[in-house]
């Protein structure tokens, strides 16, 4: 499953563990309710779909790096109590409450809410001193002799062994007390965070171009090589950054994020290329329509790479003319600025439909649209006929396509 499927299975379990009965009991006791376990990839998003989840469902979430901690701040510390048993004094060890449990306490008293996530992640990383206090929260819910609060979701997440040399497997005993999720990485789930989150036009259109290259992780002799979605967010935000001050974005800068050789350098030439035809095809003189001819006529013997490189250079553009539209206070500018960005992009459609009609690089130019929430909604707002007939026809050629394989799939079952 990817990520955004297992964010929607957090949401669903969050919602089935907090419904009530009439009487205000928990339809599922506490007892019976499964802690929800994800191991896959680091970087991919894991601790993300937690906020998103718990912000959905109007709960609290308490996250915790259980490798960050000892055994002492997991369970408590002891502490020795008289006791009496039949007559008889007698020195018991009992455990002062878990810094993880009073965190679920604290923010309970902070936010008012009673319900909540609790989230421990790489829970299959922990000490040999701390795993026995790991698999008894999973399979009693209590950390020393604390009990987590009812209302409060369980989930966890680990890496696979692959990855994390101190990964432990869990026992079948274990397993059979949790619902286990593996989660795998997938661009096409990453572009549409990507475009909200504002990742650079360069990350995406390399990836575009190169979707192999987005999540990678292999062992050589001289080590381990990998990419992940963490590092090319990460990329992104600095390449922003260093571009406003003017810095170079070299190959060694790349790799520091990046830390596959191959893919680093990959990128970084493409990132020149990128910049280069930033102004070679003069952007700003296409959204104007002010577009020399001898550029439309380029554009249509290009390679692919530069073409989707030009797609996104343009969206990249259009997208700004959109949020700077957005943020006008006074009604007059905010509709002027609509206006412009409207004729903009009309202009864009016209450009694009002249070189490359309805071929791949416009259905591109269309999902880019269709990932950002701002961009939408101004072409609906203005009615952009371009938009809305673009995004009908790809819509109906999706559906053809999926009827053709769905015939296709139930031929071969039925000459079997």
């Amino acid at each position: 499953m990817n990520i955004q499927e297992a964010k929607e299975e957090i949401r669903n379990t969050v919602l089935a563990y907090t419904k009530k009965n009439e009487d205000g009991t928990y339809r599922i006791p506490a007892v019976k309710q499964r802690p929800v376990l994800l191991i896959g990839p680091p970087g991919i998003g894991k601790t993300a779909i937690m906020e998103q989840a718990a912000e959905e469902c109007g709960v609290g979430l308490v996250a915790y790096t259980i490798t960050h901690h000892t055994r002492q701040s997991a369970i408590g510390l002891p502490v020795i109590r008289e006791k009496n048993y039949g007559g008889k004094v007698c020195s018991v060890t009992e455990y002062t409450m878990s810094e993880i449990i009073a965190s679920v306490y604290d923010c309970m008293e902070e936010t008012g809410k009673k319900e909540g996530i609790l989230f421990i992640d790489e829970i299959n990383c922990v000490s040999e001193t701390l795993a026995p206090a790991m698999l008894q929260f999973l399979q009693c819910k209590i950390f020393g002799s604390h009990h987590v609060p009812e209302g409060w979701v369980i989930t966890a997440a680990g890496n696979p062994p692959g990855y994390n040399k101190s990964v432990r497997d869990f026992d079948v005993v274990t397993l059979d007390r949790v619902r286990l999720l593996n989660v795998e990485a997938n661009l096409e789930v990453w572009q549409r965070f990507a475009r909200e989150a504002g990742i650079h036009e360069a990350v995406l259109s390399f990836l575009e171009i190169k979707p192999q290259d987005f999540y990678r992780m292999e062992a050589f002799e001289e080590g381990t090589y990998f990419v992940t979605a963490r590092g090319w967010e990460d990329l992104s935000r600095m390449i922003a950054v260093y571009e406003d001050l003017g810095l170079p974005v070299s190959a060694p800068f790349v790799q520091e994020f990046l830390q596959y050789p191959m893919v680093a350098g990959d990128f970084a030439a493409y990132y020149a290329l990128y910049k280069k035809y930033r102004s070679d095809y003069r952007i700003m003189d296409i959204l104007k329509g002010q577009c020399p001819g001898e550029i439309r006529e380029r554009v249509k013997e290009v390679p692919y790479e530069e073409r989707v490189t030009l797609v996104h250079l343009l969206f990249e553009a259009l997208l700004n003319f959109t949020q700077r539209a957005e943020t006008k206070k006074w009604p007059e500018e905010r509709e002027k600025a609509v206006t412009e960005a409207d004729r903009a992009w009309k202009t864009v459609f016209v450009f694009l439909e002249s070189c490359f009609g309805a071929g791949l690089e416009m259905q591109i130019f269309i999902r880019e649209i269709q990932q950002s929430a701002v961009c939408t909604e101004l072409l609906v707002k203005c009615r952009s006929e371009e938009y809305l007939r673009f995004a009908k026809l790809f819509q109906e050629q999706g559906q053809q396509q999926r009827y053709e394989e769905n015939c296709r799939m139930l031929f071969r079952k039925m000459t079997e």
